[in-house]
């Protein structure tokens, strides 16, 4: 299972493929937004991902229940016309945006919200899309752009199995079989023991995709988890300071913790290797310290092995301590001074 985007590719053998999410934090400022992914590259992020709606392509401006956000989240008080409102990246901004980051040599593309962002950013020629926790029920959508023949990554935050893989379905409908579905917990910001990274292996086991991990916890332990577990994909929220306040603030990671994020993922795919049983020459210097079988008292020719003169300690120049058994109770063919390492020639 691989995919590519842009000059990346994204598989089981590559390296995590890191997104730094942009969302709303630019407190609708452009040179914030600029200055941001100049952070992101520094913090060694492969790619800078940009949201592409509206408020009235999200929802509508209504004052009714059904708009007012009061689920305990962060936002609670509001409506959603207003909260998009407050968050959304302006249109115009994006191409520009876009531009700057490849500059730099980053990755840039973006969540599309409705079809007509879709056909937004067909014209920026991004090189994938993101579809977004909420919106995977919407299969239309999918359809729309997975039509394209980009690669897809999927949220699957609010999602039933079924439902992913109605989405997996609608990709494969459009011929688009370039997909990768991220764990999601769908709180802002989420709990730690909300995180259930073991739904990760489960994810590509269940559905033979690509997986990796969009993330709204506090902090770096829950992504550095996700890549030791078999996450490809890493999404992680960036704002260059909180200060700037906004709607998604509380879950970004701030540059400095980003960038340990970024060290701490690369860390693990060092540590994470190969399957390897192999004998390196550093590790045959290490054997030198392992137990084998040595005379520990002087021992007389014709004299009986026991475990009172001979023991299993290191260094490793005697026999193996597996052969420990199978001498005691045998002659010794010589004398045997202490300390000499045990060969099968000593014994009679």
């Amino acid at each position: 299972m691989k995919m590519r985007i842009g000059n990346i590719e994204i598989g089981e053998s590559n390296r995590v493929f890191i997104i730094a999410e942009l969302s709303a934090n630019h407190n609708q400022q452009f040179d914030i937004a600029v200055e941001s992914i100049k952070a992101i590259k520094n913090c060694g992020a492969d790619a800078v991902k940009l949201q592409t709606y509206t408020p009235d392509t999200l929802t509508i401006n209504s004052n009714k229940d059904y708009f007012k956000i009061q689920q305990g989240t962060i936002w609670d008080g509001t409506t959603l016309y207003k909260l998009y409102q407050q968050a959304y990246t302006p249109w115009e901004w994006q191409p520009k945006l876009k531009k700057i980051a490849e500059d730099l040599g980053l990755i840039c593309f973006s969540s599309p919200f409705d079809n007509s962002a879709v056909d937004f950013l067909e014209q920026m020629n991004v090189p994938a899309y993101k579809i977004a926790s909420f919106e995977i029920v919407d299969i239309p959508l999918i359809e729309y752009a997975a039509s394209k023949q980009k690669p897809m990554i999927i949220s699957t935050g609010i999602a039933t199995q079924q439902e992913i893989r109605e989405a997996i379905d609608a990709c494969n409908r459009m011929g688009n079989n370039q997909i990768a579905l991220l764990k999601c917990t769908s709180e802002y910001p989420a709990k730690i023991e909300d995180a259930n990274l073991n739904t990760i292996p489960y994810l590509q086991k269940e559905f033979n995709t690509i997986v990796g991990l969009s993330d709204h916890t506090i902090g770096t332990t829950v992504p550095v988890a996700a890549a030791a577990l078999g996450a490809r994909i890493i999404e992680k929220h960036f704002i260059l300071d909180k200060k700037i306040g906004g709607p998604d603030s509380s879950f970004s990671l701030e540059p400095d913790q980003f960038k340990i994020m970024v060290d701490e993922i690369r860390s693990v795919e060092l540590a994470l290797g190969n399957y390897s049983f192999n004998q390196t020459e550093k590790i045959k210097k290490s054997r030198t310290f392992a137990r084998s079988l040595f005379v520990t008292e002087d021992v007389k020719q014709g004299e009986i092995f026991s475990e009172k003169n001979i023991r299993s300690i290191r260094p490793s120049n005697g026999l193996s301590p597996k052969y420990f058994p199978d001498i005691i109770g045998k002659k010794a063919k010589v004398d045997i001074e202490k300390g000499t390492p045990l060969s099968w020639d000593l014994i009679e």
